[in-house]
């Protein structure tokens, strides 16, 4: 790998995390939280997928977001967000625009499609984990954090393609 994407991979679990750790509500239905890091995984995937590459963008999310588990004592949960943030971010780099405007209809689509698969990808796990019933509980707050994301990842996302961050990349 190279040095240059090593570290870039190591920014975005660093970001990742602690968007996840800095603003977390938790749920007392399923012991989970309410967070952020989504918007730094589809900034990440727009903004980075097409140069850095979607298995990068994949792991570096779900590490992230799976490390801010460990670190806030959400132990039960780290393999399952190392998977299901691993897959958004995997199938937001794949389905995004690569290169041309931020906002376009494809990039806008991956987003919602990868927020999505959170909300259920956090469903059929919570079904396992915990039931039916207390997975059911979490769909709301999941789709709270899911459009809260979607806002961050719109303003803060625009921002850094304006200031054509994705130069310092290629």
């Amino acid at each position: 790998m190279q040095t240059k994407k090593l570290c870039i991979m190591g920014l975005i679990v660093a970001l990742t995390c602690v968007a996840t750790m800095c603003i977390h509500i938790p749920i007392p239905a399923t012991n989970g939280y309410i967070n952020v890091g989504d918007s730094i995984i589809l900034i990440s995937a727009v903004l980075l997928g097409g140069a850095f590459g979607a298995p990068y963008i994949a792991v570096a999310g779900g590490l992230g977001s799976a490390l801010a588990d460990l670190l806030l004592g959400y132990t039960n949960y780290v393999p399952v967000t190392f998977l299901v943030k691993g897959l958004e971010g995997l199938f937001v780099t794949l389905i995004a625009l690569k290169g041309g405007k931020f906002f376009s209809f494809r990039n806008i689509a991956a987003a919602v499609l990868g927020v999505l698969w959170m909300v259920l990808g956090y469903f059929i796990c919570e079904s396992i984990m915990y039931g039916i019933a207390a997975a059911a509980g979490s769909v709301i707050s999941n789709i709270i954090q899911a459009v809260g994301s979607l806002v961050i990842f719109s303003v803060l996302g625009f921002a850094l393609y304006k200031a054509n961050i994705q130069k310092y990349i290629e």
